[in-house]
């Protein structure tokens, strides 16, 4: 019976297929995770949960400038979002992922190159298992506890709350997320009740390494992904050399260099771009870094405020990082 309700959940899941975003089918029965997750939570969990945030995120997004968005561009601007799209956006992205992060099979492994990034990072597998265990404790209210990896290829446990997560622009660490554990009432409360700290202790039993380690593998770094495109690693090194010193406060490079910065955004914006990059958010992305490194130079120039130029200078690192981030995340 059960077997069969899951069919008729990913027919109906099917149907939708002519909208933008879909439910893909549940990877394994919902009585598989038993007895670490219960059958009637999981079966709640994916067909009314999770369903209702993919209708939702497509119904907030028809018609609108931004329905053609992959997930990853929603995310890059989630800021400018109506909360609708951010809630239901998020509930999705963050749903696809929780399910393929478990399984039903018996004690799969990390890959040799996440433990040893694992270890270095938090001295053990245990380690690890107890930060995450004290993010999604210690989040108040409804939210995530999450294993990140950084731009710069590092490991961070964090936690966002409702349907947040580290792929945002809002996100308070940023990051491609690997592993993340919903601790929203819904994923536990039929079976553990109020005893989230029982429900995280459970969820390591049926944990998929296997993909975890996939997810880390796909989210490191690649050492020549602007290689055809070098107008962008110019850029980047002038921002690098400025905006770095000003967050110890200094912001002598920037005044020195803020013409330098501005002449190296318009070079950016008027250089051919690579064809695996040329999309229209990194393009609007690039357009809005020259017209906003031009103004961040007559702020210098004009003698603002160390504040406003600061605020300016802060704003053209998130937009570069945006294109970092469009380039570098494989589209949902």
């Amino acid at each position: 019976m059960k077997n069969i309700k899951l069919l008729v959940a990913t027919l109906l899941v099917t149907l939708t297929a002519s909208a933008q975003f879909t439910q893909k089918a549940l990877p394994y029965a919902y009585n598989a995770l038993e007895p670490f997750v219960d059958a009637q939570t999981m079966e709640i969990h994916y067909s009314k949960h999770h369903a209702a945030y993919v209708k939702n995120l497509n119904t907030a997004l028809a018609g609108t400038a931004d329905e053609k968005l992959s997930l990853n561009e929603i995310f890059a601007k989630i800021s400018t979002m109506p909360a609708a799209v951010r809630n239901n956006g998020g509930g999705h992205y963050n749903h696809e992922l929780f399910w393929s992060v478990l399984t039903p099979e018996k004690n799969t492994k990390m890959s040799a190159e996440l433990e040893k990034a694992v270890i270095e990072t938090f001295g053990s597998i245990d380690v690890l298992k107890e930060k995450l265990n004290a993010a999604g404790a210690s989040r108040f209210g409804s939210g995530w506890a999450w294993l990140v990896v950084t731009k710069e290829g590092k490991l961070v446990v964090s936690s966002t709350p409702n349907q947040d997560n580290p792929l945002m622009d809002i996100a308070e660490v940023k990051g491609t997320p690997i592993f993340g554990i919903d601790v929203w009432e819904h994923a536990y409360y039929l079976k553990y009740q109020n005893k989230r700290a029982d429900y995280l202790s459970a969820l390591w039993s049926v944990v998929n390494w296997t993909e975890v380690s996939k997810r880390y593998k796909a989210a490191m770094p690649k050492p020549d992904t602007f290689a055809s495109w070098p107008e962008i690693k110019t850029f980047h090194k002038v921002m690098s050399q400025t905006f770095h010193p000003s967050e110890e406060g200094n912001l002598q490079p920037i005044k020195e260099r803020s013409a330098e910065m501005a002449e190296k955004a318009n070079t950016l914006k008027m250089a051919k771009i690579p064809a695996e990059f040329n999309k229209k958010q990194i393009v609007a992305s690039v357009n809005k870094l020259a017209k906003d490194s031009k103004a961040l130079d007559k702020l210098v120039k004009s003698k603002a405020s160390d504040e406003k130029i600061t605020k300016a200078l802060n704003g053209l690192h998130d937009t570069f990082h945006t294109i970092v981030g469009l380039c570098t995340h494989d589209e949902e």
